[in-house]
């Protein structure tokens, strides 16, 4: 807990102390847990902002923002941990003077902060929310810009998350689903999403020589939502085929594949889906 004995460089003194002992246990217990390497690392603004693909950005202005949503850097990555707790001693003499000065009263200017979907990344200020979150403050002032991108940045927990959102965005520039559509494919594996495209490439290509005439990626995208994913989603649920995949795009994923593999032809009929139940029920026993 943070003290308050009325002796500003004492108190100062003893909160940086205590956060850099939280910050090597923290280390220490992610090491003998064996948790993910990047459990307690801060969030790297530009790679966030790569992954999930920017497309425009608003000037906010002042505004009170929780300090717990603040999670990542622009560019102060190898000094703060997640919790911007500090990582080395080299920044102690700053630290100390700036909590100092906030302790005796001094005004402080509000930190400048990028917004992205409800995460908040330090432009200026790290100090200054090391500061509060040492203080137990909630809240600080900050001066916000909001990043807008191509696909949501829910589900972002540490930098290996940004794996799974690069593809992710690279697939819906592959396969350009919009709102709902979009929202409905959802893969639990990186280059799950890669395969997926590939699938949906290779169907288009084929309705177009069908067709005899060329498609855009759009109107593929479309026509496979709609021909493709739905109707094989709603007969494979219908079959009872791997009721433990709870995601449309995996079960597609999952069929589409056996399918085949198994008959070797692009075609979706009742016996294809009796030979994928068939060979399903044998896997499970």
């Amino acid at each position: 807990m943070a003290r308050d004995t009325g002796f500003p460089e004492a108190d100062a003194e003893y909160d940086f102390a205590r956060l850099r002992r939280q910050a090597e246990r923290a280390r220490l217990a992610q090491w003998f847990m064996r948790q993910p390497a990047d459990v307690n690392t801060i969030l790297p603004f530009d790679e966030v902002v790569a992954a999930l693909g920017a497309t425009g950005k608003t000037v906010i202005g002042l505004q009170v923002v929780e300090v717990s949503s603040i999670v990542g850097s622009v560019d102060r990555t190898k000094d703060f941990d997640r919790y911007f707790r500090p990582t080395s001693s080299h920044m102690r003499e700053r630290w100390q003077r700036i909590a100092a000065a906030q302790r005796r009263g001094e005004s402080v200017p509000p930190v400048q902060l990028y917004r992205v979907g409800s995460m908040h990344f330090v432009i200026d200020g790290h100090h200054r929310v090391s500061i509060a979150i040492a203080r137990n403050l909630t809240t600080i002032d900050a001066y916000v810009t909001e990043i807008h991108t191509r696909i949501s940045p829910e589900g972002i927990n540490a930098p290996s998350d940004l794996i799974l959102k690069d593809h992710r965005r690279l697939f819906l520039s592959r396969v350009p689903l919009e709102g709902a559509q979009a929202e409905a494919i959802k893969l639990t594996g990186a280059f799950d999403y890669a395969e997926l495209a590939e699938n949906v490439e290779a169907w288009g290509f084929r309705l177009s020589q069908e067709l005899g005439e060329f498609l855009s990626r759009t109107e593929v995208a479309r026509r496979w939502f709609g021909e493709e994913f739905l109707p094989v989603v709603r007969m494979a649920r219908r079959a009872g085929i791997r009721d433990d995949l709870t995601s449309d795009a995996e079960l597609y994923m999952w069929v589409a594949c056996e399918r085949y593999r198994l008959v070797r032809r692009h075609v979706w009929d009742e016996k294809v889906f009796d030979e994928l139940r068939d060979h399903s029920d044998r896997r499970r026993r």
